[in-house]
């Protein structure tokens, strides 16, 4: 059987017109070849077909600059220097990918806090992640737990110091009073205290060989989960700016100052019972960030 019987040829069946010498190719029943023109209707116009085809085209062209931007999105690892040059000339600290780096993760623990962390960027940046945790979790609600977390976070020189300020400010009664919980930070009976801390990223804003700045993205869940509750589980959105300096072979906090957001606007999203939510917070564990 010729090319031309199988009711592509010239004539009033359209097509690919009097190019008989083409090569065709049958499509699956109910499909149509995109680059090819369109049959005209009543042997005129070729519109239609035009139309389909700078669709198809634009259509591609989107597809195609979407997969290179997630491919650029994508590239992670990249050059792990400094980024104290940008921020002095004036520019935003550059975003680097949290991609897996290679590096193990640390091992080490003290006062149940990950320790003994890499003396580079990476390692400042995964120190100040934890110290957030830590610094935002519920054991800075009682007083033992809240003394090994600033033993353990804060730099030797330092530690004394905001040690009298932070048992200030959680042994308010009146702040107390006002998030829910007793004079010795407990919950009520049958309430789930939360205080949780979720890193999304970190950024080095300034970077020397023993010193360095980080800012922290997260959000933070607190308030009291349980029937009746008055103050019950809420986000919130803030940004951590950690000053670190190398200590004793780790990285220590210095001071951090906070600032709200960035902030995602939230999804409509039916809000868990507060049974949901303290079983979450009972049986969800937390992380050990690193990059």
């Amino acid at each position: 059987m010729s090319l031309g019987d199988d009711g592509f040829g010239s004539g009033g069946q359209g097509g690919y017109g009097d190019d008989r010498h083409l090569t065709r190719t049958r499509l699956p029943e109910g499909e149509v070849d995109p680059y090819a023109p369109q049959r005209r209707g009543g042997g005129r116009g070729g519109r239609a077909g035009r139309t389909s085809s700078r669709n198809l085209m634009t259509v591609v062209g989107v597809v195609v600059l979407l997969i290179a931007a997630i491919a650029f999105a994508n590239r992670g690892g990249g050059d792990s220097g400094s980024t104290g040059s940008d921020s002095e000339a004036g520019k935003s600290p550059r975003a680097e990918a949290t991609a897996p780096s290679g590096v193990k993760p640390v091992e080490g623990k003290n006062g149940g806090i990950a320790s003994g962390f890499a003396h580079s960027e990476q390692g400042a940046q995964s120190a100040a992640a934890n110290y957030a945790v830590a610094l935002g979790s519920d054991a800075m609600f009682q007083s033992d737990s809240r003394h090994e977390i600033v033993n353990a976070v804060y730099a030797p020189d330092v530690a004394a110091a905001r040690q009298g300020d932070l048992d200030k400010v959680y042994s308010d009664q009146g702040f107390l009073k006002k998030i829910g919980l007793d004079a010795n930070g407990k919950a009520p009976r049958g309430m789930t205290f939360v205080s949780r801390t979720n890193p999304a990223g970190a950024r080095v804003v300034k970077y020397e060989n023993d010193a360095a700045s980080v800012d922290v993205w997260y959000s933070s869940l607190f308030g009291l989960a349980g029937e009746g509750s008055t103050t019950p589980v809420a986000e919130s959105w803030y940004t951590n700016t950690f000053d670190l300096k190398w200590a004793g072979g780790d990285w220590k906090v210095t001071g951090f100052t906070q600032k709200d957001g960035p902030t995602p606007v939230g999804r409509d999203q039916a809000a868990s019972s507060a049974k949901e939510m303290s079983d979450a917070v009972q049986g969800f564990g937390g992380f050990t960030y690193a990059r």
